[in-house]
């Protein structure tokens, strides 16, 4: 186990870069505050250096905020404005444990629709995940399956960063997508229907209705379809 500040008071922090890198962001990012008691609480559970980018979103931001609300990533929470931490999200022990961990893995954000992004644990397959530990996977809310991203957390922040979004969601947005995430709050997500995974919505997305409903309303139901049709259990924890 490390101590707090074996953790917090590095060489090379990764902050620095990461908030230029918001900055100049291809597409628009909102860099929350920061729950600094939740931040340090999360930092230790994680056992992580803020050396990484997920160390340092975990210490530093309450979560960035992507395409006007479309991609939330979870950092150290801001609860006014209805974004939890990454502790909350992963359901981490109220107190330091250095035997727990995320077994099936740590999710890491969501988007309104309900995908979900996951680090992977130390043995997806076992999870019902594809790809290899530490890689990021997505749920995906049109086909109820995980994909496997190919790719580390600092390197998807980056992804994301760039505009790696605009063609990994091409499918699933409507000319009018941004003023309707922008309309919505931080707790907030849209619940499609016909469904996304339906032959209905894959077949004419335009033709779909949408509301603004909590987003573990959204999440849950599409775990739930997942658990009854997919292929597996996409095992959600914690709160959204």
């Amino acid at each position: 186990m490390r101590e707090f500040d074996e953790l917090a008071d590095v060489a090379d922090p990764a902050w620095p870069e990461l908030r230029q890198a918001c900055a100049e962001s291809a597409v628009p990012v909102r860099v929350l505050p920061a729950d600094a008691d939740e931040g340090r609480r999360c930092l230790l559970q994680l056992q992580v250096t803020t050396r990484s980018v997920l160390g340092a979103l975990t210490l530093h931001c309450g979560g960035l905020v992507l395409d006007d609300g479309w991609l939330r990533v979870y950092g150290a929470g801001r609860a006014a404005e209805g974004l939890p931490s990454l502790g909350r999200v992963n359901g981490f022990p109220g107190e330091f444990d250095p035997h727990w961990h995320p077994a099936a893995g740590l999710v890491v954000g969501h988007d309104v629709l309900g995908g979900v992004f996951c680090l992977n644990g130390r043995d997806p397959a076992g999870s019902g995940r594809p790809g290899a530990p530490g890689q990021l996977t997505y749920f995906a809310p049109d086909t109820l399956e995980w994909e496997a991203l190919d790719m580390g957390h600092s390197a998807w922040v980056g992804w994301l960063l760039s505009g790696g979004t605009e063609r990994f969601y091409a499918g699933l947005r409507r000319p009018d997508w941004r003023a309707e995430v922008a309309a919505l709050d931080l707790s907030q997500g849209l619940s499609v229907f016909p469904f996304l995974w339906s032959e209905e919505a894959q077949r004419d997305l335009a033709a779909t209705s949408r509301r603004a409903v909590p987003l573990r309303e959204v999440v849950g139901l599409a775990a739930d379809f997942a658990r009854r049709l997919g292929p597996a259990d996409p095992g959600f924890l914690g709160e959204v």
